[in-house]
């Protein structure tokens, strides 16, 4: 059977002398030693940019490539939603002025907009729609050359990872540039904290945690002519189909760190719970409230996830790093020291890593230097659907076993249409569902 993962090194030790001289460096590199001379050469030249999802994140990510560029030009939209289109359009023409070139042809609305938007002439494409539509919506845009942000996760299942590592690979014969939308991994204080981390601070790593507590996120009631599949959509986050739960979905953001300080490495094997407890109402769809998930790696060393998304509770999203040498704490937003013998504290000025990362990915396009995040972005993904799928099954699972997975939790994308007719699966119960 074939496998799709990176070469694992033989220890994290094996992997910091490969390549530790180089991690901390490249964690603390400049956008200007990114862009080099010929980003100063070239940028006058116009940059077509499409975006595909017009919600707020995919409205924030055309912004910020406003503004990291003063060539970029948004000369396309779509979005299955004809309102999220036009509320998106106005934002960015509000901020944008005459650098917001979508005229009514370039306007795309329905489950094809996607394609429209690539084949519109763009050179950039921006992929912002929820989750389930990732894997189809990168596809095309490599196989057309475009440059692509692909915002997080990428995938809801096996199939859509696999699908995203061919694309990335892809891209990369292409020289096209891929950048992920986990965007943790372009903030300052992590790069800072984690490079040291990576260049052996707290000694060998022993285990890993990773806490991501908060409340409920948005939800819209059904209005009247409304069919099932346009509830759902409008709804996408709660079902599991369209957007993997909320630990592929929002906890993802906290498997990325771990595997990012881990140095990428993949686990072996998985086990974990999860469940609803407050999430009770038919509103809030399928998925679960909380998660538990270990994580266990070849040399024995531990990742741990726990996620929640329970109202009137505290928040908290950190993580902690145990080493033979010391340990490291990351509280987000907030804290980032390291204790034991190498004792350090980020003191510097934080950046705005939405920014950072769009920042970067134009400085690679105009470099002729592309960003591939492709590989890492699928394997963190992979994290979040190994994490459902021990929780909502009970079992203990192997990496193998998920990542070769030709289940699919949901229809082809060629398959959507509004007179789909989806079967909602039951609230998953541990021991009974089978994944």
């Amino acid at each position: 059977m074939n496998t799709f993962h990176p070469e694992n090194p033989d220890t994290r030790r094996t992997f910091l002398k490969k390549t530790g001289a180089t991690v901390l460096g490249t964690a603390l590199i400049g956008l200007d030693t990114i862009a080099g001379p010929a980003f100063a050469e070239n940028k006058n030249n116009v940059l077509k940019v499409g975006l595909v999802g017009c919600g707020g994140r995919g409205t924030g990510a055309a912004l910020q490539a406003l503004k990291a560029d003063p060539g970029v030009h948004i000369t396309a939209l779509g979005d299955v939603f004809e309102d999220k289109l036009s509320q998106s359009l106005a934002t960015l023409q509000k901020t944008g002025g005459d650098r917001v070139k979508v005229d009514n042809a370039h306007r795309f609305i329905g489950f094809d907009a996607y394609q429209k938007v690539i084949d519109s002439g763009v050179d950039v494409v921006l992929l912002a729609a929820p989750p389930y539509a990732r894997p189809a919506h990168l596809a095309a845009a490599v196989k057309a050359g475009k440059h692509a942000f692909a915002e997080k996760p990428v995938a809801v299942d096996a199939p859509g990872v696999r699908s995203i590592l061919a694309s990335a690979k892809l891209a990369k014969e292409k020289n096209l540039s891929l950048l992920s939308g986990f965007c943790f991994r372009y903030d300052k204080a992590n790069r800072e904290t984690f490079g040291r981390v990576l260049n052996g601070a707290v000694g060998d790593i022993r285990a890993v945690t990773t806490y991501r507590y908060g409340g409920e996120l948005w939800s819209f009631p059904r209005q009247a002519g409304w069919t099932d599949m346009e509830y759902q959509l409008r709804n996408w986050y709660y079902y599991h189909w369209l957007s993997g739960d909320f630990i592929t979905e929002v906890s993802v953001h906290s498997l990325d760190m771990m595997a990012w300080v881990l140095g990428d490495r993949t686990p072996i094997k998985a086990i974990g719970i999860g469940g609803r407890q407050k999430r009770t109402d038919p509103l809030f769809g399928n998925i679960y409230d909380h998660f538990a998930v270990e994580y266990e790696y070849a040399d024995g060393v531990k990742g741990y996830n726990y996620c929640r998304q329970h109202l009137g509770c505290p928040g908290r999203n950190t993580v902690e790093v145990f080493g033979s040498d010391g340990k490291a704490d990351v509280s987000i937003y907030k804290n980032y020291k390291i204790t034991g013998k190498n004792p350090w504290e980020f003191q510097g000025k934080s950046n705005v890593m939405h920014q950072a990362e769009q920042d970067e990915f134009f400085a690679s396009i105009r470099s002729g230097k592309p960003i591939n995040d492709g590989v890492w972005m699928a394997n963190s993904t992979m994290l979040g659907i190994l994490g459902r799928m021990v929780a909502y099954s009970g079992q203990e699972i192997t990496w193998e076993d998920a990542i070769n997975s030709d289940i699919s939790i949901g229809p082809k994308y060629e398959d959507y249409s509004w007179d789909l007719k989806w079967p909602v699966s039951e609230v998953p119960i541990p021991g009974i569902t089978k994944v």
